[in-house]
């Protein structure tokens, strides 16, 4: 297995990069889950990477990752580390976060539910062996890809594109509200500048849909990476609502996908136009 495909760009090329590092759905051979398959792909941000698929004929490259986020997830630090999760003392640094706190650091150790992924602890092993081959391909890829749009361009685009369940409130345990149709994140401010934030949130609205920013989710490793508008490179975590383009009970696209992906393609166009302005 492939840790990722990389789209290039099929249109005149622009700096912007699109990235889905949950969409993955091809479940390793070792993986030796204790729960069934329909149970595991609840963790993954379903058919992400086709909704983006327009954005090479925007000029845009795509990266989308081959493996489940519940196997390792590359939208984490290396030392997201649970070490609840293993047989032995981790050898390197090891950071707790809230995602830690959750059961959802670098390797999953339960669903959003609280259902344990494994019947056994792992070895440290096996998880350097998916470091070695999933998470570090990725991450080679996708920072190869923003730099070179960067030393040609002087200035770069990055979207890190997820879905999110209708329930996010709840599996984040923060208080209950309306869910927006899409979430911006920019670390509140701090990965990209103001009129990125504009261009992107104008498109979507224009489609009818409704947009937050940072509410719930504010983004996390991967455009902490790479979100520094001072050198001109701009990072946002872009969330779709699952409902409003599949349906989560037969894991299916639904009525929705086409305008969903219509709505994409809108946003992507328009980034296309400010990144040549």
């Amino acid at each position: 297995m492939r840790a990722f495909e990389l789209t290039r760009p099929t249109g005149p090329e622009l700096p912007i990069v699109v990235d889905s590092p949950h969409s993955g759905r091809h479940y390793p051979g070792d993986f030796d889950a204790g729960l069934p398959l329909w149970q595991l792909r609840q963790g993954e941000d379903a058919f992400v990477e086709q909704l983006w698929a327009g954005a090479p004929a925007a000029g845009a490259s795509l990266l989308a990752a081959n493996f489940p986020r519940v196997y390792i997830d590359p939208n984490r630090s290396l030392e997201d580390i649970d070490e609840a999760l293993l047989d032995a003392p981790w050898p390197g640094p090891v950071t707790e976060s809230t995602k830690t706190r959750l059961g959802i650091g670098l390797v999953w150790r339960q669903m959003a539910e609280g259902l344990p992924i494994y019947e056994r602890r792992l070895s440290v092993a096996e998880v350097e062996q998916r470091i070695a081959r999933c998470y570090q391909p990725y991450h080679q890829a996708l920072n190869a890809a923003l730099d070179e749009a960067h030393q040609r361009f002087g200035k770069r685009w990055h979207l890190n594109v997820h879905s999110m369940p209708d329930d996010s409130y709840a599996q984040l345990g923060l208080p209950e509200q309306q869910l927006a149709d899409f979430v911006l994140g920019d670390l509140d401010g701090s990965s990209a500048d103001a009129t990125t934030m504009l261009v992107l949130e104008g498109a979507l609205r224009a489609q009818g849909y409704s947009v937050a920013r940072n509410d719930p989710f504010k983004g996390v490793e991967i455009i902490r990476r790479s979100g520094q508008p001072a050198r001109h490179c701009h990072a946002v975590q872009i969330e779709i609502k699952r409902s409003l383009y599949m349906d989560v009970q037969t894991h299916q696209p639904n009525a929705g996908f086409v305008r969903a992906k219509t709505a994409i393609d809108a946003l992507l166009a328009a980034l296309a136009r400010h990144a040549q302005a």
